[in-house]
């Protein structure tokens, strides 16, 4: 992280230099696989608290019999509450509502990837089965209602709670009642950010439709195939969506600073507590009026604190964050962070897939976002349907990680992850399509089936 060499005040340059910090040369490139799944009592299906003999707080201890070592946070009162865990560059955390997330650590490959993922749900299955637990893999939770979630002891989520209804309809949804997986990916220097940022922002809601598996709330059909991509239409205006800036001449770096830095601030961290000051404006911090910090001023730090409350589509820190699919199963947590760094890693595959969208007009790109999670493949963009673009986006994809040729040990090159995406592609029925089917044939209208069919 770009630290100051002095105390003095922040400035633009420092803002836009913190994300300039991130470019590496191709061959320092890695990827981190992020992916969510909902903890269930596997009697009666039903959220699982933090507290308990058989609560989240116990299944983050009983991890720690794997090496895992436990980070946590400062309450008011003084004490420390567990949070998280971290080993070897991974770290397992909590969403708002209980939601179970691996962050994994920056590795070579998918090979590299899909061994990391496997042994962590190996791990959380195993302490899961001693305390009657369950781990589900959809975009959506199928049965919660929003007042039966538990929410989870961590400071930034309090203020979240209480921000997020005064500026969104379906912001409680997005923290308590939905999961994705996700990819980080390094950019060399600025053009080539823009070049990434450009490509993965226009065709974002092709991998929203490819990953499309949230298509129950509440029990019964919500008229969706990706609720958790409509929650994102009315969250947070200030913070979400497409960015069309980001298409527009001259983008860069600092013209990301510019917007992230009049998004408004949910919190500041001060001696481990997060202190509220939700809707205020981090550019009123620089300037030292922030109200309740007057004459103080941020840090580095703090901008990087905010940043991680900024929720595009892609998201820019010192790396490029894919943020558009919903969470499944183990699977498809492979062909995620596949699918785009076949997309990323090659300059070929860039350039290709670019040119499947690059003539899209602003105007496009929004129907096609807001069209997605209700039509998933079968939404049109300039005349295309998204299944004819996604076929050709997995298409360049599988090329892409060809050419990368990063084998394992059986001489079998990444491409291989993509086989289930190659499927819904050319099936043009996504994962929700097939949930349900099965709702309607062999389920028989009891969403609980889920919990069974879609279990790790």
């Amino acid at each position: 992280m770009a630290v100051l060499e002095d105390d003095r005040p922040l400035t633009l340059d420092d803002l836009t230099a913190y994300f300039a910090s991130g470019g590496k040369p191709k061959s320092k490139w890695k990827v981190g696989a992020e992916h969510e799944k909902f903890v269930f009592r596997l009697a009666g299906h039903g959220p699982v608290e933090y507290e308990g003999e058989a609560g989240i707080k116990a299944l983050l201890e009983g991890l720690m019999e794997f090496g895992w070592k436990a980070v946590t946070e400062t309450r008011p009162d003084g004490g420390e509450t567990l949070i998280a865990l971290n080993r070897g560059g991974g770290n397992i955390s909590l969403e708002p509502g209980g939601q179970f997330e691996l962050s994994g650590a920056p590795l070579e490959t998918m090979h590299d990837i899909c061994q990391e993922t496997g042994q962590h749900l190996q791990e959380v299955k195993s302490v899961a089965d001693r305390l009657g637990l369950g781990f589900l893999g959809l975009g959506f939770h199928p049965t919660m209602r929003r007042e039966d979630a538990p929410m989870m002891p961590k400071g930034r989520y309090k203020i979240m709670r209480r921000y997020m209804p005064l500026v969104g309809n379906l912001g409680l949804d997005m923290m308590f009642r939905t999961c994705t997986v996700q990819a980080n990916l390094d950019f060399l220097d600025e053009a080539d950010m823009v070049a990434k940022f450009r490509m993965s922002l226009a065709l974002q809601p092709i991998a929203t439709a490819l990953f499309a598996n949230s298509p129950f709330t509440e029990g019964k059909p919500n008229g969706f195939l990706s609720a958790r991509a409509n929650v994102w239409t009315d969250t947070d205006p200030d913070r979400t969506g497409l960015l069309d800036f980001v298409f527009e001449d001259g983008f860069d770096f600092e013209r990301y600073a510019r917007w992230a830095l009049d998004v408004p601030m949910y919190f500041v961290k001060r001696e481990g507590l997060y202190v509220d000051v939700a809707g205020q404006s981090f550019r009123q911090f620089m300037e030292g009026g922030l109200p309740g910090f007057q004459g103080q001023r941020p840090s580095i730090k703090d901008w990087a604190d905010h940043t991680t409350t900024l929720f595009p589509e892609v998201r820019l820190k010192t790396y490029l964050e894919m943020r558009g699919a919903d969470g499944g199963p183990w699977s498809r947590l492979c062909a995620l962070p596949a699918l785009w760094t076949g997309l990323f890693y090659d300059d070929a595959a860039l350039a290709a897939a670019w040119d499947l969208c690059k003539h899209w007009t602003a105007e496009e790109r929004h129907a096609l976002r807001n069209d997605v999670p209700r039509l998933g493949l079968k939404a049109v963009v300039a005349g295309r349907t998204a299944q004819d673009v996604a076929k050709d986006m997995v298409a360049i994809a599988h090329e892409g990680l060809q050419r990368r040729a990063r084998l394992d040990g059986g001489f079998i090159d990444e491409s291989t992850y993509l086989g289930e995406l190659h499927a819904i592609a050319d099936s043009g029925l996504t994962p929700a399509d097939r949930l349900l089917e099965l709702y309607r044939g062999p389920w028989q209208g009891d969403v609980n089936r889920a919990f069974l069919e879609c279990a790790y």
